[in-house]
């Protein structure tokens, strides 16, 4: 087990339910914390429960993770504050809770992988040098959807699925100088939050935020210290609840049975909420096609061939 005392620890998304719990495992642990968030003033209270729960220094950064100039700047504030990095624990995530051709505005899309995929990509790549310079240790906040893709949350399953194999391939990258710590969590709370508009003029496209959510104070705090313990360990994979492995098993070897619960799952969340009606006519085809392609120029017969037809 690694002993955190004095270890210094940066948390993205830390003003949110699961970013706050870790920093609190950390905080027990007497490690030096760093809270990244968008909004500072969310984290000044996450610190002062931090202080007294026995953490050593705690350092507020306001930042954008999915902005490099950003996660450039938030650690170079923390290697120019404490002089070290060994732990970076990225837990931004942004879900959604529709099927796909409910989505009336598609400019959402682009930001909800810049949120789930890069926000995670960009702070490790600013980081990497200086985790591999203190053998540090990379945690990720992924989701039991990035191998169970679950319905009406497909862009969200497709993000965590593209976080988990960058993991996965960065773990042969760097080999034995930086350890990579992947933890997957099922449903640990309920929503009834408040909303993500990515877009002030469309508000028919609301995102719901995790970092906002109402979740489950005992679920949200397991998941977190299963989380911490496991990174201390060095474990490559925390899993919580581990019986959703249960699923694995039946995606691997008899996915029609899976394909069939979750059939039986939409067909009753369609009688209980109302199907949005279909629009009333198609959108027109666009004027001109989407693909061009150049008109191909005349073949020209070598000069041999002609010559040899002359010849004939």
């Amino acid at each position: 087990m690694e002993d955190m005392h004095g270890k210094v620890v940066v948390i993205t998304g830390a003003s949110s339910a699961i970013g706050e719990q870790i920093a609190y495992e950390y905080a027990r642990r007497n490690a030096n914390l760093v809270l990244v968030a968008r909004r500072e003033h969310r984290l000044f209270g996450i610190r002062d429960n931090a202080r007294a729960m026995g953490a050593g220094q705690v350092l507020v950064i306001a930042a954008d993770v999915v902005k490099e100039d950003d996660c450039r700047r938030l650690v170079g504030d923390t290697i120019s504050y404490f002089g070290e990095l060994n732990h970076l624990v990225n837990t931004v995530s942004l879900g959604h809770d529709f099927n796909f051709e409910e989505a009336a505005d598609t400019t959402a899309f682009p930001h909800l992988m810049d949120i789930n995929f890069w926000g995670n990509v960009y702070p490790t790549y600013a980081a990497l040098p200086y985790l591999r310079q203190s053998q540090g240790r990379v945690v990720v906040n992924a989701s039991v959807e990035s191998w169970l893709p679950m319905p009406r949350m497909s862009l969200y399953s497709a993000a965590k699925a593209a976080v988990l194999d960058f993991y996965e391939t960065l773990r042969y990258e760097v080999r034995d100088d930086v350890g990579v710590t992947v933890a997957t969590h099922g449903w640990i709370g309920g929503g009834g939050g408040s909303k993500f508009t990515l877009e002030e003029g469309a508000p028919e496209m609301q995102w719901k935020e995790e970092r906002e959510a109402t979740l489950s104070g005992g679920q949200v705090e397991a998941y977190a210290r299963a989380l911490v313990a496991g990174a201390c360990r060095g474990d490559a994979y925390v899993k919580q609840p581990s019986w959703y492995d249960v699923f694995l098993v039946f995606r691997v070897f008899a996915p029609d049975v899976l394909a069939w619960t979750f059939r039986l799952l939409l067909s009753t969340a369609a009688v209980t909420a109302p199907r949005r009606p279909p629009p009333a006519a198609l959108p027109a085809p666009p004027v001109r096609p989407l693909l061009e392609y150049p008109v191909a120029a005349p073949a020209r017969r070598p000069a041999a061939a002609a010559q040899l037809q002359k010849l004939e």
